[in-house]
């Protein structure tokens, strides 16, 4: 039983630089590779998604940027392989705060059909966590995480998700599947493989 649910989202990141012109959007694909526990082991899934982004070309040294991630609406599956996948669960996806920046402030807005979602710094990663659960079969639209940064001094800002492997994921949530011995809950952890950077911007 493969409890990873085909979660897909699309994030858009975008600057509020008054001195620099954006790039235009460019999607590039991103496969997560995941592995959940369940038990009756732990089961390997992929999960391929769509990321747009866009950014500054350049930026001055020790001036602003917003970074916007604006992910698009999507449906949680109904059915994970054979089960009736009821809810997904302690969601909670990482986006690393670009080298040769200086994080200041972050918000959320819009989203729908995730209950109560908040974004919180923590040890130089943003993470956007939802206190409920998405049903399955349901439609939601996550929020839009807006991040304001300081460029550093010199050298490149470079944009990636966040998560290098099942230690250290980012993309994480619990699915939770109907069987014929009851509800099972499935731990998932995922990351992006391979990362490439979804922007670049010099800095100077």
């Amino acid at each position: 039983m493969s409890p990873a649910s085909r979660i897909a989202f699309t994030a858009t990141v975008a600057t509020a630089s008054l001195i620099a012109l954006a790039l235009p959007a460019a999607a590039a694909p991103v496969t997560f590779t995941c592995e959940a526990s369940t038990p009756i082991g732990k089961v390997s899934a992929s999960l391929n998604q769509e990321v747009t982004a866009s950014a500054p070309a350049t930026v001055a040294a020790g001036g602003d940027i917003a970074i916007v991630v604006d992910p698009a609406p999507n449906k949680v599956p109904a059915k994970v392989g054979d089960y009736t996948l009821k809810e997904v669960k302690n969601f909670a996806l990482k986006i690393p705060v670009p080298a040769n920046s200086t994080y200041v402030s972050a918000s959320l807005s819009g989203g729908s059909g995730v209950g109560t979602a908040t974004v919180s710094h923590e040890n130089g990663t943003l993470v956007l966590k939802l206190s409920g659960a998405l049903a399955g079969g349901a439609d939601f639209e996550l929020p839009t995480v807006t991040v304001n940064l300081k460029a550093g001094a010199s050298g490149t800002i470079s944009s990636k998700l966040g998560g290098t492997s099942f230690s250290d994921p980012g993309l994480t949530f619990t699915a939770t599947a109907q069987t014929i011995i009851g509800p099972i809950n499935a731990p998932t952890a995922c990351y992006p493989n391979p990362n490439p950077a979804l922007t670049t911007t010099t800095i100077g």
